[in-house]
């Protein structure tokens, strides 16, 4: 059975990713800082026998060490890591703190860094496996009063190409998702009608539609992609900018 690892899967992206798995019998370790009880309750009443959950701050090493010998234990590695945790901030440059910055680009970027030296000797032991990395619009186009997840964003970018030429030896393959406004938490609903109205298809992107596309590139559905660094944004980034 097929086994991935999910973070930031409590709420949003990560656990309508969790469950999209789970539809598809795969066995689904989630992660994440926060807890809900009741969602997890929810889906161990369907799901029980494939899912694991363990809190976990994917911005701190010992907590991922953690993460990878409680997986190691019960499972003897995992076939496929979503890497989902992600934080945003707004604000000008020069106006971040220090703290502010550091959060993003542990979160966002670091962790990667984490889950990949602990992990990725198992998938090279077990003859490969699959690495999504939920990076965003914002790593492939800049935003207004947005430059600390720029950054972080398009540092996912990059990654994802780099680890994809590094690890393809090992039949590893590593792509990351770029969606464009989702409806989760993370997102002011007061902001989804501009969001909506900016965008080619006059709506958000659902949860839901992320998943999917998690799926696609963790599966073998999608066994010659590597380094992809897939656009679902609904048409948003492919405007020039020019008027009609």
């Amino acid at each position: 059975m097929n086994r991935v690892l999910i973070t930031g899967a409590i709420s949003g992206i990560g656990l309508a990713t969790s469950i999209y798995f789970l539809q598809k019998n795969w066995t689904v370790i989630m992660a994440d800082k926060n807890t809900d009880n009741e969602i997890m309750n929810q889906i161990k009443e369907i799901f029980d026998k494939q899912i694991m959950f363990i809190k976990t701050d994917v911005s701190k090493e010992n907590e991922i060490k953690n993460l990878y010998n409680k997986i190691h234990s019960n499972y003897g590695g995992i076939d496929c890591i979503v890497n989902n945790a992600g934080i945003i901030t707004h604000g000008l440059l020069h106006e971040t703190s220090e703290k502010i910055w550091d959060e993003i680009m542990n979160t966002d970027v670091k962790s990667i860094y984490f889950t990949t030296k602990y992990f990725i000797k198992d998938m090279i032991n077990n003859d490969g496996g699959t690495i999504v990395n939920t990076a965003s619009i914002s790593g492939i186009s800049g935003d207004y009063e947005m430059p600390v997840y720029n950054a972080a964003k398009g540092a996912i970018v990059n990654l994802t190409r780099a680890m994809a030429l590094d690890y393809a030896e090992f039949n590893i393959r590593v792509n990351s998702i770029c969606p464009a406004a989702v409806r989760t938490p993370m997102l002011n609903p007061d902001n989804i009608p501009k969001y909506a109205a900016a965008n080619p298809l006059k709506r958000i992107c659902e949860p839901e539609e992320v998943a999917k596309a998690i799926y696609f590139l963790a599966s073998s559905e999608s066994s010659y992609c590597n380094g992809v660094n897939l656009p679902v944004t609904g048409g948003l980034d492919i405007y020039s900018g020019q008027p009609r």
